[in-house]
């Protein structure tokens, strides 16, 4: 039996159970708004009803009359509530019926429109325009629901592009409510979801996105593969900032009604596509083999994936795609362990190095070369490399038999930061190590000395010149500087003292003109064997090689020029008689000044335990 002051509309008034005035008025004036609500929904929706004419199949109700199109989604709702009230207080059947089949007319019709929009605005709903075009939008706006005079107005300022973006998203998003609204969540989600994936799909494999399996990656030739990883560096940052932000932003307005619909639709979406992304690190980095130039290739992808990290994290944060999260910090964990074990690698790599063949001239080492330049590339990295080692643990290191200057970098704290100069200055220290054992190499002491003079300038300056001064620090540089000019000297004191010495402090203390013309011999003998066995050396370095022939040139030529002043009469008598005397005091100086130039040479590339510290460097 019906509620107290409730009726029954299929049933005659005598049905009711009240006898007020009000209440017997109340059943007539329910059933006539009911029949209102579904006569007015039969007119307009049987009129765009996709079956009832060429014109409603083939035309578009939002873009043909935005007006009626309003007036379109008003009756589907004043219908959805007519059904409503039908069904609870238990009304006719017929009129139920008749309101259903219209309401599956209307949906129909709105889905088609819903799908036509999503077909051909595909331009306008790129994620590029909608990415742009959310930043002057309130989510809370609806253009559809505003007159055209009202819509031109609020949209003078709007490029073109932009106003059609705006335009389609809030039609999508009142089509949407109106759907969901009225228990049509399915068919909308499922027409949204199936043509924006496809944009999806599409759209990474444009940018050269496609999933490789663990085979293809372990047979590829390296150089295509590093096609492939800069192709991902560049497509990782349309992909996240464009692509997965515009879509995410799109879906977000769309269904702004519901929470669930759209962390489901933006799911079926996005998942797959970034999953196929993100793995692409984490399979490259366990399937290749090692090597130097993958050790930047690891750290570029690791910089890629860190650079947009809080992007990542704001557009996949719903529970639906946590799986494409997790698969970020595999591929994150999988590259910082493979750039640890590149560097340990690196260190091995310096220690192994075998070359038992002396540098021609005492130069630079291809050893220092490159793994100089791959430490100051490996510089370049310090934010990436400091959180990478911050998580690693620390270094076991010989305190004892480490020089005094690299201990301050053992007594700091454990900061990221300090944690990557002990790591850069602990290579360098191998490096110095190794190149004091290259330096045995030579038979002649002085030649040993200017190798090291050449190789630790060498370091020094690549180290002045790159992150690795800020890294490494001046106090420390500024050692190795003083540690340079020591080799220097040591290499002059070995290599031409002998020349110097040869001539007497006092000239005017040799009188006789016999111990004369015997100084001037052993000079210009001493002289012309120290110019032909040096004249091979090379000083590369600008600066160094000018400190060299400058202190040289000193030490010798004002002397010589002063026992051949104090001698010139006797000299000019007997010089002529005296082949061994070749050498003017200008000749001395011109040679000197033509002395350690390169002329250059091929470099081959390396990369780089506890070294025992020579004591040359301690």
């Amino acid at each position: 039996m019906p509620r107290k002051g409730k009726t029954c509309l299929c049933c005659p008034p005598n049905c009711t159970s009240s006898s007020s005035s009000t209440d017997r008025h109340r059943p007539d004036f329910a059933a006539a708004a009911i029949d209102r609500a579904i006569a007015m929904a039969d007119s307009i929706v049987m009129k765009w009803s996709i079956e009832s004419s060429a014109y409603a199949r083939l035309t578009s109700l939002l873009y043909q009359n935005r007006r009626e199109a309003k007036e379109f989604i008003k009756t589907v709702e004043n219908l959805q509530k007519a059904m409503h009230f039908i069904i609870g207080n238990n009304s006719c059947s017929d009129q139920l019926a008749r309101a259903h089949n219209l309401m599956r007319i209307a949906m129909e019709r709105l889905q088609k429109e819903f799908y036509q929009i999503l077909s051909m605005n595909r331009a306008h709903l790129d994620p590029e325009s909608v990415s742009t075009r959310s930043s002057q939008m309130s989510t809370g706006s609806s253009t559809v629901d505003c007159d055209d005079d009202e819509e031109d107005a609020g949209r003078g300022e709007i490029s073109e592009v932009e106003d059609a973006s705006s335009l389609a998203m809030a039609d999508l998003r009142l089509i949407a409510e109106c759907m969901i609204s009225s228990g049509y969540t399915r068919e909308c989600s499922r027409i949204y979801s199936t043509i924006r994936k496809s944009i999806v799909d599409e759209s990474l494999y444009r940018l050269g996105v496609e999933k490789l399996t663990s085979s293809e990656i372990h047979k590829m030739d390296w150089k295509l593969l590093e096609l492939r990883i800069n192709n991902w560096i560049t497509a990782i940052r349309t992909a996240v900032k464009t692509l997965f932000n515009g879509e995410r932003i799109l879906c977000d307005h769309v269904f702004a009604i519901s929470d669930s619909i759209r962390e489901r639709c933006f799911a079926e979406i996005s998942k797959a596509g970034a999953i196929i992304l993100f793995e692409f690190p984490e399979t490259v980095a366990r399937n290749t083999k090692k090597s130097p130039e993958k050790l930047f290739r690891a750290l570029d992808m690791y910089a890629a994936i860190s650079n947009y990290l809080p992007e990542i994290e704001s557009i996949f944060s719903f529970n639906s795609t946590l799986t494409v999260k997790s698969q970020v910090h595999k591929s994150f964990a999988r590259l910082a362990e493979v750039i640890l074990t590149a560097l340990h690698d690196f260190e091995s790599t310096i220690l192994k190095e075998s070359s038992k063949s002396p540098i021609s001239g005492a130069g630079i080492h291809h050893l220092t070369i490159n793994t100089m330049n791959s430490l100051s590339m490996l510089a370049d990295y310090s934010n990436i490399l400091s959180n990478i080692l911050a998580a690693a643990p620390p270094p076991q290191l010989p305190k004892q038999s480490l020089p005094e200057s690299f201990t301050a970098f053992l007594d700091g704290n454990t900061s990221p930061p300090a944690a990557l100069s002990l790591k850069m200055a602990w290579l360098v220290l191998v490096l110095l190590c190794k190149l004091d054992t290259k330096s045995k190499l030579y038979k002649d002491v002085s030649l040993s000395y200017l190798f090291l003079a050449n190789n630790l300038q060498y370091v020094v300056v690549k180290a002045r010149a790159s992150n690795l001064n800020r890294l490494l620090g001046d106090q420390w540089l500024t050692e190795l500087e003083y540690k340079v000019k020591q080799f220097a000297s040591n290499y002059e004191r070995l290599g031409w003292s002998h020349v110097i010495e040869s001539v007497p402090s006092d000239p005017t203390a040799v009188d006789s003109p016999e111990k004369v013309l015997e100084i001037l011999i052993k000079f210009n003998g001493l002289f012309s064997q120290a110019y032909r066995k040096h004249s091979v050396c090379v000083v590369p370095d600008k600066n160094l090689r000018d400190d060299i022939k400058l202190s040289l040139a000193r030490k010798t030529v004002p002397l010589y020029r002063e026992f051949w002043n104090a001698h010139r009469r006797m000299i000019g008598r007997r010089r002529i008689s005296l082949p061994m005397v070749r050498y003017t005091p200008d000749d001395v100086s011109n040679m000197l000044s033509e002395l350690y130039f390169d002329s250059g040479g091929s470099l081959s590339f390396h990369i780089p335990s506890s070294p025992a510290v020579p004591s040359s460097f301690r």
